[in-house]
């Protein structure tokens, strides 16, 4: 069984199995076992936990899971990978679970409930960036038991899941994720970590679930679309952003009356608005409607 974690034995594996890195599934693995060691950190990984592991690749960031956590489940979409994960880098662990799947057609409740008796998992990914944030509100959105999240991202989506109102970075993804968990930058990557080389730079993030959201809304999925048609068109007031979104069905004037009922003129901006604020006027909306 091959230990990994460097560029060394990371390319005999490629070698030894004729394995091609797939443009499709964004493929960057993991050659740096300081940072390999930083996400474990990160993600707080215990004995007691569970944990899902999102793309495992060839097994690099796996091996440190399956010496630190009681049971891994490894979700890989790449059947070519299969053969790579079962037979060799993890042939020699008796904790882990591989599964041929696209994460986002399982249904990862019925997975956990087999897996942990449907106790919380802490997912653990070096996610491909073009699927990054499919798969993150996949997983908050439909209610899978999550703990926490710690993932490898483009450098700017993790700036973008932090940030604040009034900030370039500040977004729908910063609300959406700011409304089901906490989330902390763990460390910063940069691309000579990674075979091949991504052109960007990255970022360790972990997202601590919330118990309950932060605020309290009437309607979670007219507060979504509310979200979403207000930073679809950034330039735009708010007044314009909620008229023109096909989600929506409601007039210029209906929705200058609901900002003004929340306190906030005809001239705003969706970017300043908070969480609590986007929340006070989807309960607006909602009772106007």
């Amino acid at each position: 069984m091959a230990v990994l974690g460097n560029p060394k034995e990371t390319i005999a594996i490629l070698n030894k199995y004729g394995f091609m890195f797939q443009k499709k599934f964004g493929q960057n693995f993991l050659i740096d076992s300081h940072v390999l060691e930083k996400i474990i950190r990160a993600a707080e990984i215990t004995k007691e936990d569970c944990v899902l592991e999102i793309g495992p690749g060839i097994g690099t960031m796996t091996q440190y899971l399956c010496e630190s956590a009681g049971k891994v489940i490894a979700v890989e979409v790449d059947k070519n990978l299969i053969p790579i994960l079962t037979e060799d880098t993890l042939a020699g662990y008796d904790n882990v679970r591989v599964i041929h799947a696209d994460v986002l057609k399982l249904d990862l409740k019925q997975l956990i409930q087999e897996e942990n008796g449907g106790r919380p998992v802490k997912v653990v990914a070096n996610l491909p960036y073009y699927i990054t944030t499919p798969i993150i509100m996949g997983l908050f959105e439909a209610g899978v038991p999550l703990s926490s999240v710690t993932v490898m991202v483009q450098k700017e989506v993790a700036d973008r899941m932090q940030a604040g109102p009034g900030s370039k970075d500040y977004g729908a993804l910063s609300l959406a994720v700011q409304y089901y968990a906490a989330p902390y930058l763990a460390a910063n990557v940069p691309p000579n970590c990674f075979m091949p080389r991504p052109n960007v730079g990255s970022a360790v993030i972990r997202l601590t679930l919330h118990e309950k959201p932060p605020v309290e809304v009437a309607d979670e999925r007219l507060l979504f679309q509310i979200i979403r048609a207000s930073f679809a068109q950034r330039r735009k007031t708010l007044v314009n952003g909620l008229t023109n979104s096909p989600e929506l069905n409601y007039s210029k004037e209906e929705i200058t009356g609901f900002l003004s009922a929340c306190g906030l003129p005809a001239t705003v901006r969706g970017e300043t608005l908070t969480l609590s604020e986007f929340a006070r006027l989807a309960d607006v909306m909602k009772a106007g409607a």
